[in-house]
């Protein structure tokens, strides 16, 4: 009887995720001449209402074409099966006849495998493929999706800087990443010199204080007559919350299926803009949120990225063969491998910047914080040292 393998994506969609998809559906070709690919539409909740599109038979050129192309291919979701949700998408994979499930995206989509396999008795194999450019995958040295969204997190305040450096004023950017400050700090992969943005860094992993903000943005000016802001939408105050929790009631915070609190908008744009009006009243200021520009952009798709996606995928397929597990990118001998391990040591765990990342003194990134992201990011633009 030929074996079946279901395919899954989760959580936000990204410029490779579908690289994941497709290296998976073609190894499995090459591995299992004759089985089953599913595909199911909206991540879990395409098993649960038996939605799939078969991807067996799809033309080679044409899978790559999706490999290529942002966003995820078969939808996404953020639901986290309860019990009985749990006991659906059991019914549902059983019903498929399915040997395998591959599900690829970050740490929800791990702990949703991992109540998978504590209730599945052993029958399936599930596999968890890692995709978030938040970079905060236990395990992991980088994760797909990262390296794209970096790269344009690295060009977007490369370009703000020389704005502002020909109209001086003060620029905030929010940039996504939820409790990890990986690819906030990417704002900085590209800064030319001292005199360069981001002149100031604000991550999760640091607690944010609105007086030393307003007090650092004023001694940046003072230096170097304009100050540019990488700021995490998950900055956190002192008592441990995040930042946006002191600004929006208890009763108005919006949250997902996992619980997660919708950190980014308008609330946090306004705190920032209310904070400047009247930390450092006529100065001339802007704050804008990212948003979801970085995680699926179509001119920011590294070729690095692109290609470890692909490869995750198709590993997922030989952890699938040993029972399953997740994906991690591993960097040794100075190159990224793929390496298998246990689910647990993944699911609903959160990895966070290292101390050392930051300088212990300055809202800035350290030399070891530069170096680990100028591996991943290297500088793709060269630019003239302006006049001014």
């Amino acid at each position: 009887m030929p074996e079946t393998f279901v395919i899954a994506q989760g959580g936000g969609p990204t410029a490779v995720i579908n690289q994941t998809v497709v290296g998976a559906a073609l190894e499995i070709r090459r591995r299992h001449p004759g089985a089953k690919v599913l595909g199911s539409r909206h991540g879990v909740r395409g098993i649960r209402d038996g939605d799939y599109v078969d991807l067996s038979g799809i033309p080679e050129d044409q899978l790559k074409l999706i490999g290529a192309t942002p966003g995820a291919a078969l939808g996404s979701t953020r639901d986290k099966p309860d019990a009985a949700y749990c006991d659906l998408v059991l019914a549902g994979l059983k019903k498929a006849g399915a040997d395998a499930f591959i599900y690829i995206g970050g740490n929800d989509t791990s702990g949703t495998q991992q109540i998978l396999t504590d209730a599945s008795g052993g029958s399936i194999a599930f596999v968890h493929a890692p995709k978030t450019i938040d970079n905060d995958l236990m395990e992991n040295d980088h994760t797909p999706g990262f390296i794209s969204a970096g790269e344009f997190v690295a060009g977007a305040f490369l370009s703000v800087d020389l704005d502002f450096r020909a109209l001086p004023g003060v620029y905030v950017g929010i940039v996504m990443g939820r409790h990890a400050g990986f690819l906030t700090a990417a704002a900085a992969a590209w800064r030319a010199d001292e005199d360069s943005g981001p002149h100031l860094v604000y991550v999760p992993e640091r607690p944010f204080s609105a007086p030393r903000f307003i007090d650092d943005v004023r001694m940046t000016l003072d230096r170097h007559k304009r100050c540019i802001v990488a700021v995490s939408e998950g900055v956190t105050t002192e008592d441990g919350r995040a930042l946006v929790e002191s600004i929006v009631p208890a009763d108005k915070l919006e949250r997902d299926a996992h619980g997660n609190i919708k950190l980014s908008g308008s609330d946090l744009n306004m705190a920032f803009e209310r904070m400047l009006a009247e930390g450092l009243p006529g100065k001339r200021a802007r704050v804008d949120a990212l948003g979801y520009m970085p995680r699926g952009y179509v001119g920011a798709i590294n070729s690095t990225d692109s290609s470890e996606a692909f490869e995750a995928g198709a590993f997922a397929v030989e952890v699938a063969a040993r029972g399953g597990g997740s994906v991690a990118l591993k960097h040794e001998g100075g190159k990224t491998v793929m390496r298998q391990v246990p689910l647990d040591a993944v699911a609903g765990k959160t990895r966070h910047m290292p101390d050392d990342f930051m300088q212990s003194d300055a809202n800035q990134l350290s030399d070891t914080g530069m170096a680990y992201l100028k591996r991943l990011i290297p500088e793709k633009y060269r630019v003239g040292k302006p006049f001014v």
